[in-house]
């Protein structure tokens, strides 16, 4: 029975940036009935996880923090991982978030039950129920492996770049690195120094610039931390210069021209070898995937005991990789930097909205939601880092802030109100979609001329915010009602005495 279980006001699904955040901002809502589910034994998300290594922030640090937590500290202009993740740490303890952890709980079910105006979940750890739940679980917290025919069977070892196996010692070892993305870019250059051979598989090259990296001095760390004004207008002038970017992302692509010449003079710089530096050279515009930052990655592919194969992998042969174009190497471990679910939420499969259906099925043709927050048919659910918000030159720390400002004011229209839940219309999300489809068409990411994570299988971008953060956090400063069919509480007695199963 549910009267039988523990209930909450708000469950939150996720500790990283996005889940932290939403707690900080419940509390200084005046709401400390909530917990944090969390399915690892620790808090910090994507900045867990990661921990290959070189692993670090493509967005320089004093950006790719809380504004609310500003860090004076900061060791370098682009943190590294444990920096990251020490800073997550500190964010759980100096907001006292520590009681509202539930770790080893990972969700297996949410079901709205309309009848009762709530939330059941399923843990890994047991059940509950929420009036409010918010999902922070986002966007690059599951990998993708791709299914390579072969695999099983492969004698060595095999991991993706965010469930790195630090038992395994790639001293001396022939390495296959496949992808080369974000992660892929910071892992060959940490692990070339150390494998015999490393043959990094190229599906499609990416564009780099160079890492302006430095160490911040104890001096700059004091004069933050002694007048605090002075992070604060650094941060604003590094959020004021990527606002400027903008409109060559989403509105003049032709613009990306100034951009595209600095890398190719980056990868002229870097790469001599004429040949190589061809099959390192894109065919799309810059910007339709993500702008990867280095100053390593194209000196680490031009040593001798590195090879780039641009082609995908297509099987696995005994101890062998095998490319699409029939290129075969004998390596001792395959690493997957392939990505994750992005477009396809595994979070999706889990929630069960008002009839019934999951939010996966709800979402065939595409993601959508209202704000990039809320989903016709699944009441009291929230998102933080939802479809349409991410960035493709900015902090997403700033997304996920507006989002924050979103649930607060959320929360306060539930109680202003009155409402069990709000539900937001099927015409206002319809509406918003159609606005950013709208939008997306004309962006990089859309006319760019290549396929990334920011399109799902459709064609349609369902990933990526078509405008500033600045028109974003406009847009989820409040809740408008009218977006929204108000649930009434359920009236006493009527209240069903079965669980939800």
């Amino acid at each position: 029975m549910d009267g039988d279980l523990e209930h909450v006001r708000v469950a939150v699904i996720g500790s990283g940036f996005g889940g932290l955040g939403a707690a900080v901002r419940l509390r200084r809502e005046g709401i400390t009935d909530f917990v944090i589910l969390e399915r690892a034994e620790a808090v910090g998300g994507t900045w867990r996880d990661n921990s290959y290594p070189g692993c670090a922030c493509d967005v320089p640090s004093h950006l790719y923090s809380f504004s609310f937590a500003p860090n004076p500290e900061w060791p370098r202009a682009f943190s590294g991982q444990e920096h990251i993740r020490a800073y997550l740490e500190r964010v759980t303890d100096s907001f006292g978030l520590r009681p509202h952890l539930r770790f080893g709980a990972e969700l297996l079910q949410a079901r709205w039950d309309d009848g009762a105006r709530r939330w059941h979940l399923t843990t890994a750890t047991g059940e509950l129920t929420a009036d409010v739940v918010v999902s922070a679980t986002g966007p690059l917290s599951d990998p993708k492996i791709p299914e390579i025919p072969g695999i099983e069977d492969f004698p060595g070892r095999v991991f993706h770049s965010s469930r790195w196996d630090h038992d395994f010692d790639l001293k001396g070892k022939r390495v296959a690195m496949v992808g080369t993305g974000a992660s892929a870019i910071q892992i060959v250059p940490s692990i070339q120094p150390e494998v015999a051979q490393l043959t990094v598989i190229q599906r499609t090259p990416p564009w780099v610039m160079p890492r302006m990296d430095r160490p911040i001095g104890a001096a700059e760390r004091w004069l933050h931390g002694t007048v605090p004004a002075t992070a604060k207008a650094r941060r604003g002038l590094l959020w004021l210069i990527r606002e400027f970017q903008v409109g060559a992302f989403v509105k003049r692509p032709k613009l990306m021209k100034a951009a595209e010449r600095i890398a190719r003079n980056h990868l002229r710089r870097s790469v001599k070898d004429p040949e190589l530096r061809a099959r390192l050279t894109p065919d799309y515009t810059i910007g339709c995937k993500r702008i990867l930052l280095s100053n390593t990655y194209y000196p680490a592919l031009a040593q001798p005991n590195t090879e780039v194969v641009t082609s995908a992998l297509a099987e696995v042969r005994g101890s062998k990789v095998v490319t699409a174009d029939g290129t075969e190497r004998e390596v001792d471990a395959i690493v997957f930097g392939t990505g994750f679910h992005v477009t396809d939420m595994p979070i999706g499969d889990r929630v069960i909205g008002a009839d019934g259906r999951s939010l996966s099925e709800h979402w065939k043709d595409g993601m959508a939601a209202l704000r990039g927050c809320t989903v016709d048919g699944f009441p009291n659910l929230l998102f933080i880092i939802g479809p349409n918000t991410g960035l493709g030159n900015s902090s997403m720390i700033l997304m996920i802030e507006s989002s924050l400002n979103y649930v607060a004011s959320y929360m306060r229209a539930l109680a202003s109100t009155g409402a069990a839940a709000l539900d937001a219309k099927p015409a206002s999300v319809s509406a918003w979609n159609q606005e950013m489809q709208r939008r997306a068409a004309r962006t990089v990411w859309n006319t760019g001329g290549c396929k990334s994570w920011y399109l799902d299988a459709n064609g349609r971008n369902t990933t990526a915010w078509p405008g500033t953060t600045a028109e974003f956090r406009r847009a989820t400063r409040e809740v408008k009602l009218s977006e929204y069919e108000v649930l009434a509480p359920v009236a006493a007695g009527e209240r069903p005495v079965e669980a939800v199963s």
